[in-house]
């Protein structure tokens, strides 16, 4: 087999999405091999489906190496109740009364009562809360008070009346509420902020704050709720002593072990700054472990471990907590290393203004890793790949770590796709393409995305952040920015020039049309007919979707087909329309530069946000032939020590949950560190 041969077979074993995305609907990945009479599928429940993954190569690790696994690992899972705690203030008093229910209860579980009570008690372990995972909205359980009240007194529960009745009320709705013309703030029900505290409060506090160094702002916010105490709005630190200070603790003595077996002095002094951030909550220790770990790039283990994204902030500042144990798959990362020795290449050749293009990009490093652990914000429902740090200025000088969660995805073609393309595609030939190139076209998007679509760009000077300057629109201008460096490389043929690809056109074609597809059509059967668009990324694919197809209307490039009563969109001219991407690159790039809020709005408001009620109405019928769920996450494995009679680790196993709700209920008992109420 040729090298391009085989490196192709390889490319479509992985996919990365941008930060928290999505897995694509229909599957028909090459996959690598599994182990014998391994079960990927655990269970199925309301929108939801329950996988397993593999650790591969786990049994080439050196002891030393398990071992920091292992620590990294329970360091994770140490911090595991500062999530449900930051989704919603009475996340951990519900879950922990559903759960004594579920644990003592001994009457009729035959009733269909009591099956809704297993779904719903499942969906709030999968969504961390009672909110869902991905829409914001807070899950309704088919189940009345007057039942859950006689579980309670069945199994002598106690939950005070607010936590109780929210779980049926109108209050709280929606965990993250980014409608435009409301306070965003106070109409979220995420713990990052009391439940008096208004958006405009939050802005006026963190005006107040400055940083040392103007050109290396501090990321403010990142680690602290603001709560209002006699009127006066106050900061309440995550670290050691103060907010979520117990659960750190457990975190920091996991990381001390970890520190302890470090594989080389670079991830020893990287670890070590992470124990001091965690210690102190000082945010100039954060940049300072952010600038030392971006730079520790050689060892076998890697790790995401902190409070790092903040999709679920209405306005974009405080961090979710979030942990990923990974494992280098030193083979993969070498044959996708020409994307990020390439990036210098792609920057200058860029539809983009010359005044918004970088002269030097640096350090931008691409791996391909298998997951061991994941908690947090990664848990169930996972990222399938990574790109960090976030802050703009350390992108800029030092570079960043884009990672592919290779075993994640493998578990996920191994688990089957669902059969929509041939419904939603507008013909023969579509279908064709996606089925040849489809995968391989997705693989590549999502690699340009991460490695090359962050990387990308730079602020004018002057310009603040973009949280600042875009607020709630900044996560999905930044998700669209990188999606649009992906389409516009995709039909290039430099791709099959660097041995990317054998064929660029039939490639992007793929690419084209499967995102003009999922962005106009199929991602709507996760949203209930009659909503608007709320998640970042899916109105990001909306937006950009939209504002091609309205712009290319003149020349037809992409035309609107009703056959026998069912709508498809059918691309006619892809020149055309890989210069209208191009040309969005560059007015999204132009808005973040420089932080043109009022364009960045119109963008997304006009485009991302309303919703074709016919053509939802539409997609939902015509999905209902498919029963696959549309959401996945996933079991851990669990990492089983095994000690000698001096107590010391001789050796790690590794296991597998049978059900979902044993690993729930064994998390809540094993690291329930936090109090009910924080």
């Amino acid at each position: 087999m040729n090298l391009k041969s085989l490196f192709k077979i390889c490319l479509v074993a992985l996919l990365i999405v941008a930060c928290k995305n999505d897995v694509k609907e229909d599957s028909n990945a090459t996959v690598a091999p599994v182990e014998a009479d391994f079960s990927f599928n655990v269970e199925e429940f309301a929108d939801i489906k329950i996988l397993r993954y593999q650790i591969p190569g786990w049994d080439n690790l050196s002891l030393k190496e398990q071992k920091l696994v292992y620590y990294l690992t329970e360091a994770g899972l140490a911090g595991r109740d500062i999530i449900w705690d930051q989704n919603y203030r009475h996340n951990l008093k519900i879950r922990h009364a559903l759960e004594n229910v579920y644990t003592n209860y001994s009457g009729d579980k035959s009733s269909d009562d009591w099956k809704n009570f297993e779904t719903y008690l499942k969906r709030v372990w999968f969504s961390n809360g009672i909110h869902h995972h991905y829409s914001n909205a807070k899950i309704k359980p088919e189940f009345d008070k007057t039942y859950l009240t006689e579980l309670f007194t069945a199994t002598n529960t106690e939950l005070e009346a607010e936590a109780f009745d929210v779980i049926f009320n109108d209050k709280d709705v929606k965990k993250v509420n980014k409608v435009k013309g409301i306070d965003n703030v106070l109409e979220s029900a995420v713990n990052f902020y009391g439940p008096d505290v208004t958006q405009k409060e939050v802005t006026e506090f963190y005006k107040t704050k400055s940083s040392p160094n103007p050109e290396q702002p501090l990321s403010h916010g990142l680690n602290s709720q603001l709560v209002k105490e006699d009127g006066v709005i106050k900061e309440r630190v995550y670290k050691s002593g103060g907010l979520y200070g117990s659960a750190i603790d457990e975190i920091v003595s996991w990381l001390e072990k970890a520190k302890g077996v470090a594989e080389n002095d670079a991830q020893g002094e990287a670890l070590g700054l992470l124990i001091q951030y965690y210690k102190t909550g000082d945010l100039q220790t954060w940049d300072d472990y952010n600038v030392a770990w971006t730079a520790a790039t050689e060892g076998n283990i890697d790790y995401i471990n902190s409070f790092i994204e903040v999709y679920n902030d209405p306005i974009g500042y405080t961090g979710s907590y979030e942990t990923i144990v990974q494992i280098n798959d030193f083979d993969m990362s070498q044959k996708m290393a020409v994307l990020s020795e390439n990036a210098q290449w792609f920057e200058d050749n860029s539809p983009l203004m010359d005044e918004h293009k970088k002269d030097s990009v640096v350090g931008v490093t691409y791996k391909v890793v298998n997951v061991a652990g994941e908690a947090g914000d990664a848990s169930p429902s996972t990222p399938i790949g990574v790109n960090l740090p976030n802050a703009n200025w350390i992108r800029a000088a030092v570079g960043s770590k884009s990672v592919s969660l290779g075993n994640i995805i493998n578990a996920y073609s191994n688990a089957g796709g669902t059969g929509r393309l041939e419904e939603f595609a507008h013909d023969e030939e579509e279908v064709a393409l996606e089925e040849e190139y489809g995968q391989l076209a997705d693989k590549l998007h999502t690699a340009l995305h991460e490695v090359i679509g962050h990387a990308s760009g730079q602020l004018n000077p002057g310009v603040g952040e973009t949280k600042e300057t875009l607020k709630t629109y900044a996560s999905t201008l930044e998700e669209g920015r990188a999606d649009l460096v992906g389409l516009y490389y995709l039909y290039d043929s430099k791709l099959q020039e660097l041995g990317l690809v054998e064929d660029w056109e039939k490639v992007g074609k793929a690419a084209f049309d499967g995102y003009i597809r999922n962005g106009l059509m199929t991602q709507l059967i996760r949203l209930d007919l009659g909503d608007d668009v709320e998640e970042a990324h899916m109105r990001n694919r909306q937006w950009v979707s939209a504002w091609v197809y309205e712009k290319g209307q003149a020349d037809n490039v992409i035309e609107k087909v009703t056959r026998d009563g069912k709508t498809y969109f059918n691309i006619t001219d892809y020149e055309k329309l890989h210069d209208l991407f191009g040309q969005l690159l560059r007015e999204t790039q132009r808005i973040k530069s420089e932080g043109d809020y009022a364009a960045v709005e119109a963008l997304v408001e006009g485009y991302g946000v309303k919703v074709d009620q016919d053509i939802h109405a539409e997609v939902l019928e015509r999905n209902k032939q498919f029963p696959s769920p549309p959401y996945s996450g996933f079991v851990n494995p669990v990492l089983v020590p095994e000690t000698n009679d001096a107590g010391e680790i001789t050796a790690i196993k590794v296991t597998h949950p049978d059900v979902f709700a044993e690993q729930m209920l064994r998390y809540s008992k094993h690291y329930n560190h936090l109090p009910d109420v924080n």
